[in-house]
């Protein structure tokens, strides 16, 4: 897609493109084969400004835009999906909450090291009995003598438990019929975080289990007003999607590279199989959708740039690259034969890394339930 880029939205691409390329790809198979958190190349993203990047200069970000932030992702998942999902989880819903809820004191003491990269955010939303639900959040945080009391438990947080992580932001019942958003902070009494759970996907991204037990965090903690939090979650989530939405472009577009490549060089009956028509119009198939894909990203962050309403475009665009790029991995891997089921074959990574772009911030399901209300349905 010939996408009218501003310079700026130009260098930052083609900056991330040789970074993965040059930087991650030589290390995306070991650090999968391996569950290996990537510590040196978070790092690296930091000094490039690429972990702050949405965030305002004077908080220490690279006061980027969301179609440069969508770039970035996409470019990263294009060679592997855990070190782009660490990126988007630590922005998205770790760092984006303070910098939209929080007060100029809290913006000020945590915003920096979170922009830079030196520390990693997450953000707790998902329980054993609330997912899809949010809604059924069960964790409880009650005001005592100055200090909320939080007892309960988090599933599935992403960057909750390396040894950079900061803290998370998670959704609590402060009431009856009450939910609001409190950042605790790693360390704190009664917060513990499980080992590393062991996944089908994304296996070197940090994924945790989180629990509460009488954890005593400061009542200045609290993230914007008292009640808020149900209506914060689903406004950060609507701006997730977007990113998670790049993420299917990006796997695959990542797909489509190695399926291409794979058929130029893999003979059969004495020629290529790109020659091959069956062959040939998978690939124009997988290309055509992967533009449609891209636009609709891109149209749902040129939205949330302007300040435009864009959940409907966020959702759809999240709908539609997942099943999208469930689409595209299973032809690519299908193209490679017998050598993509094989770990050493790349394809076989993107295909087991994809399955969780139909799941997180939102199934399927929920995408239409989403969208189908914004349609009057």
């Amino acid at each position: 897609m010939d996408l009218d880029l501003t310079p700026e939205q130009e260098l930052i691409r083609d900056t991330v493109r040789t970074f993965a390329r040059e930087r991650v790809a030589p290390l995306a198979e070991e650090l999968d084969l391996e569950s290996r958190f990537p510590y040196e190349l978070v790092a690296e993203l930091g000094e490039l400004g690429l972990m702050g990047l949405p965030i305002p200069e004077e908080y220490g970000g690279a006061g980027g835009d969301t179609v440069s932030y969508a770039i970035v992702v996409e470019e990263l998942t294009r060679i592997d999906s855990s070190v782009a999902i660490t990126v988007a989880a630590h922005t998205s819903l770790g760092t984006m909450p303070i910098l939209n809820y929080g007060s100029e004191e809290q913006k000020q003491r945590w915003l920096p090291d979170l922009a830079s990269g030196k520390r990693l955010a997450a953000f707790g939303l998902t329980e054993p009995g609330a997912g899809s639900d949010a809604g059924a959040t069960r964790t409880t945080a009650e005001l005592r003598d100055g200090s909320w009391i939080v007892n309960g438990s988090k599933l599935y947080i992403t960057n909750a438990g390396t040894d950079i992580t900061w803290g998370a932001t998670l959704t609590a019942r402060t009431g009856e019929d009450e939910i609001s958003n409190i950042v605790v902070e790693n360390g704190t009494p009664g917060y513990t975080v499980s080992a590393p759970m062991k996944k089908l996907g994304w296996r070197a991204s940090d994924t945790r289990e989180l629990s509460f037990e009488d954890c005593a965090v400061p009542e200045e903690n609290l993230l914007g007003p008292r009640g808020e939090g149900f209506r914060q979650f689903l406004e950060i989530l609507d701006g997730g999607r977007i990113s998670v939405a790049a993420m299917g472009v990006g796997l695959a577009q990542g797909a489509y590279d190695l399926a291409f490549a794979y058929a130029q060089q893999r003979e059969q009956f004495g020629k290529p199989i790109a020659a091959f028509q069956a062959i040939r119009f998978q690939l124009a198939d997988m290309a055509t959708e992967i533009e449609a894909g891209r636009a609709l990203v891109m149209r749902a962050a040129w939205l949330k740039d302007r300040g435009r309403p864009f959940a409907l475009e966020a959702a759809m665009a999240k709908l539609y690259t997942g099943e999208l790029s469930n689409r595209v991995v299973n032809a690519a891997l299908q193209i490679h034969g017998g050598f993509g089921y094989m770990e050493e074959a790349t394809i076989s990574r993107l295909y087991r890394d994809q399955k969780i772009l139909e799941i997180g911030e939102g199934t399927n399901e929920v995408q239409r339930m989403v969208i189908a209300r914004h349609l009057g349905l």
